[in-house]
Formats: structure tokens, sequence, C-alpha cells
């Protein structure tokens, strides 16, 4: 008897430390969030309102912030969401993307953000990188964001303000989030426009190794900025053609699409004026080294005439020219400055001193 009490024990569900990175959550039902309850519970509560509706625009929004695997493994057994794609929402370092897997889609963004410094150096960061993974289904949508910046609150707060957006479903919650972060691509491409700029008004004017330092850096930035923006064009374009975006959305997402061109246009042709930029501060470098040598060369030139004739006049031999008379050694010596004073203005006249 003990031996088959002992069989019909629950068996104990394994403790998963969820509420550590979520954010936030919130089911969306008219527009507007509804009392918390668990998240089993509020999509259960999405899908009966959904089953009862014509429009079935209610949702349910799980934000969280860098995971561990078992959170989100649990959050797939909820939503259903694909083994290949939680993999990638858990290990981050991922490629902007969007995946189908099913009904629902999974799509990665790539944030970026722009540190504020008040000298660069070669150590230092101008831009940093990090990324948000979007589950998106037909009633939720999952937010898992990697990297301290580029926070969404702001995005579900102007979306709970507006619940004339939240009508649109979960389509347009990724419709907000994609925008934000194309807005956010802007501001940063115009922030480095404006170092660019900074950087090409002093190259002419003097030119160091620090200033290299600085221009490559930039380069290197803008080649960040560059893997961050332009794999994510392809991928967002065919967004609208999707299935699970409805036809009302559509027009949304083209209109991401095009700001994200302006963008990599705007990058691209950034990345093209920093690498004109490296290239002339290097020869404007290499000019100014040339010049030097020039100079120092010159003046070579010049000390080497008075060193030959005092070396030949110092070897005291006896038939020396010009040994025995009073005015040889006033004679060298006018000989010494009147070879000197022709190179001086020789080397004038051909722009090497």
């Amino acid at each position: 008897m003990q031996l088959h009490a002992a069989r019909q024990l629950p068996k104990p569900e394994p403790v998963v430390r969820v509420p550590a990175s979520i954010v936030e959550y919130g089911a969306y039902i008219d527009g507007k969030k509804t009392d918390p309850v668990g998240i089993p519970e509020s999509l259960r509560l999405v899908r009966e309102h959904n089953a009862l509706s014509d429009d079935a625009s209610a949702f349910l929004w799980v934000g969280l912030h860098e995971p561990e695997a078992p959170e989100v493994e649990w959050l797939a057994e909820v939503f259903g969401l694909h083994p290949l794609a939680v993999e990638d929402a858990v290990k981050a370092h991922q490629r902007p993307k969007v995946e189908r897997y099913g009904d629902s889609l999974f799509m990665v963004l790539k944030t970026i953000a722009y540190l504020d410094h008040d000298e660069l150096t070669a150590s230092s960061e101008i831009i940093a990188t990090g990324e948000i993974m979007v589950f998106l289904g037909a009633d939720f949508v999952v937010t898992v964001r990697h990297g301290e910046h580029c926070p969404l609150t702001e995005v579900r707060e102007r979306l709970e303000d507006r619940p004339e957006l939240m009508r649109r479903g979960a389509a347009g919650v990724l419709h907000a989030i994609a925008d934000h972060v194309v807005d956010r691509y802007l501001q940063v491409a115009d922030l480095m426009q404006l170092e660019l700029e900074e950087v090409e008004a002093t190259v002419f004017a003097d030119v160091s190794s620090r200033d290299i330092n600085r221009i490559y850096q930039l380069k290197r930035e803008m080649l960040e900025l560059k893997r961050a923006v332009t794999p994510l064009q392809s991928p967002l374009s065919a967004l609208p053609q999707r299935r699970v975006i409805p036809s009302d959305m559509r027009e949304y997402f083209r209109d991401v699409g095009d700001h994200l061109s302006r963008v990599c246009e705007q990058v691209e042709s950034s990345n093209e004026l920093c690498s004109s930029i490296l290239q002339a501060a290097l020869a404007r470098s290499n000019a100014l080294a040339n010049e030097d040598m020039r100079k120092i060369s010159s003046w070579v030139a010049i000390l080497a005439v008075p060193t030959m004739i005092a070396g030949i006049y110092g070897m005291n031999f006896d038939f020396m020219p010009e040994t025995k008379q009073v005015w040889g050694y006033p004679a060298v010596l006018a000989v010494m400055v009147t070879a000197c004073l022709l190179l001086h203005r020789g080397f004038r006249r051909n722009g090497w001193l």
C-alpha cells in the first residue's frame, strides 16, 4: 500500500527563475492592458477573447532582458516556440535576420547606441551594439533584449498611451520596435557624420600620429555600424510579404524599410568618406615627413661644404695652397660662407627650405 501511495505522489515541477529576466508582460485586449495575472493564464485569456471576437486583435507581450536558457525554454513551452530560435535568443551575437517557424516569426535586430566621450583615443568606443530578438505570433509577442542600451520601455509606454496603436495587434508591436530601432540608427548615423566632419576640417590643418589614430578609430566604428545596419535591409524589405503580417500593416513596414535604406546609404557614404579622410591624412603625413627630410638634407648639404674645406686644411701638410699667405685664412672662410649662401639660396628657390 505504501508503494502504491508513493507512486501516486505528483512529481515536483522544475523551478524556473522567470522573474529574474522578465522586464514586464501584459495582455492587451481592445487596446488596453488587463490586470496582471500569470503568463499562461494571460495567454489563455487572450485566446478566449480572440475566439469570441471578430478582429482578434488581443495579444500578450512578454519582455525579457538577457535571460538564461531555462527561462526561455519555459516560455518556449508556453508559446510553442521553435528550439532553434530559442537557442539563438539565448546565445545572442546573431546576424540580423527574419525567419519563419510554422505560424510564428523570429526576427533579430541589432541595436546601436552612441557613447558620449570627451576625447577619442585608440582604446575608446564610440558605438555600442546589442540585440533585440522578437518572437511574433498571431496573439503574442516575446522580446528578448541583450545589452544595456536601447530599452523598450519607451516603446511600450508610447503604445499604451495610444490604444488605437495597440489595436493593431502583435504585428503593430513588431512595427513599433523596428521603427524605434531604425530611428536610433538615424540618430547614431547623424552623430557619426558630425564626428567625420570635425575630423575632416582638421586633417589639412595639422596632422600628427594622434590625428591618424582618431581617424582610424572612426573607421573601425563605421565598420561596426555598417555590420549592424546593412544586413537588416534585405530581411526587412521582405517582411511585408510574410503571411503573419496583416495586409493593413504592410505599408507601415515598407515605410520602416525606406528609413533603413536611407540609413544604409548614409552609412555607406560616411564609410567611404572616412576611408578618403584616412588616405588623405596618411598622404598629408607622408608629405610633411618628406618636407622635414628635405629640410634636414638641405642643412646637411650646407654644413658639408665648410666641413669638407676645414677637413682638407686640417691635414697639416707643408705644401698646402695659400697656407703661407696672410690672406689665406680669411679667403678660405670667405669661400665657406659664399658656398653656404649659394646652397641656401638654391634650396630656398627649389622649396626645400
